[in-house]
């Protein structure tokens, strides 16, 4: 069976499953494992070693050629896959870098270096056999699109793989019947394109399929409810870069007025909240600021950080209970309107003071009257 990595900051669950459905390959991602038999949760983006080992044997047994995982920074660095022997990857890809993890990796220099590190795994590979064409090595695709782009081309370029860039500003794939909308969702998906050409799934076969991707998994997903005038969407965006990137989406198709309800997780990374709330007031109409996940942190304290890179914090609605929040832009937003909740996406929980209770965003949108 063949391994194909994912490693990035934003995209990776999406490019993973779009990869997976040009391979027919199985998955390993955040928000669902697929085996080929069955789909499970497993509670991590890349899973421990021992449940992984399971995962692949599962895989193999139900036929699998493929699998395709997102490989996290934490996992690169704690090495949860076994590079080199458990799981030896015959090509990867990169999606960008922005900020997010600082809390584990401190800066953004060992943020980029523990990434780079996966395709110098990928690499190795191929070191045994120097004799080997460009076009024969491990495929490294790299996304020019997001942060650290350029970065990861010059670095990966002077390894032993065959970096492929990868850039909406020459897509080479037809993307004119991609249901998927937004900038960053034709980059995800040329990514995808571009690693699976790689792998050998012919060109025709790949834009035949690019129309066949529907939205899912609360990834700028549409809940539809009838009681509410405006479109409302569900986003996992939880970086500034996540934030910014669909609300500059949004923005293309939105007639009326634009609102973003979100918030930023606790006991994380807390350089990234006055930039998220920089990013909702410049791109947003309207601005209701909540809570995401709290963990053991005082919700106002988080929601202090986010308002602390807002110029006029007039204009943001702060509102921590997360189910108010939501259900008061569903009730004052018009036709015409596009409301974003943001930031848990597929999640089905919500922690608050270290306990975990049953919320979906989704489910909250379709219930609300």
């Amino acid at each position: 069976m063949r391994f194909w990595g994912i490693t990035g900051t934003n995209g990776k669950t999406t490019t993973a499953w779009i990869l997976a459905e040009f391979l027919g390959a199985g998955y390993i991602t955040t928000v669902e494992v697929n085996t080929l038999a069955r789909r499970f949760y497993s509670g991590y983006t890349t899973p421990p070693l021992k449940q992984l080992e399971e995962i692949y044997a599962e895989m193999e047994s139900a036929g699998a050629k493929d699998c395709v995982m997102e490989v996290s920074s934490h996992a690169i660095h704690q090495n949860r896959v076994g590079f080199g022997e458990t799981t030896v990857f015959s090509g990867g890809a990169f999606t960008n870098l922005s900020e997010d993890h600082l809390d584990y990796h401190k800066t953004m220099e060992e943020y980029f270096r523990v990434k780079l590190s996966f395709a110098e795994r990928i690499a190795e590979s191929a070191k045994a056999r120097p004799d080997m064409g460009r076009r024969d090595l491990p495929p490294f695709v790299v996304c020019l699109d997001g942060g650290y782009g350029r970065e990861m081309l010059e670095a990966a370029g002077r390894l032993p793989l065959n970096v492929i860039p990868v850039s909406i500003a020459d897509p080479r794939f037809d993307l004119s019947g991609l249901k998927l909308v937004g900038d960053y969702n034709k980059s995800n998906v040329l990514v995808a394109a571009a690693l699976a050409e790689a792998a050998g799934v012919p060109h025709s076969e790949i834009e035949r399929k690019i129309p066949l991707l529907e939205p899912r998994w609360g990834r700028l997903e549409p809940v539809a409810n009838g009681r509410v005038k405006a479109n409302v969407y569900v986003d996992f965006a939880h970086t500034p870069d996540g934030l910014e990137k669909v609300l500059a989406a949004a923005r293309g198709f939105t007639k009326g007025r634009l609102w973003a309800v979100f918030g930023a997780g606790g006991d994380r990374d807390t350089a990234k909240r006055p930039l998220m709330g920089e990013a909702a007031e410049r791109l947003a109409d309207m601005v209701v600021v909540t809570s995401d996940n709290p963990r053991s942190e005082d919700p106002m304290a988080i929601i202090g950080g986010i308002l602390g890179g807002m110029r006029d914090k007039s204009r943001a609605i702060v509102e921590p209970d997360r189910r108010k929040a939501i259900h008061l832009a569903l009730g004052a937003a018009e036709a015409g309107d596009t409301i974003l909740v943001c930031g848990k996406g597929h999640e089905t929980t919500q922690e608050i003071a270290g306990v975990k209770h049953h919320f979906n965003d989704r489910e909250e949108v379709l219930a609300f009257a």
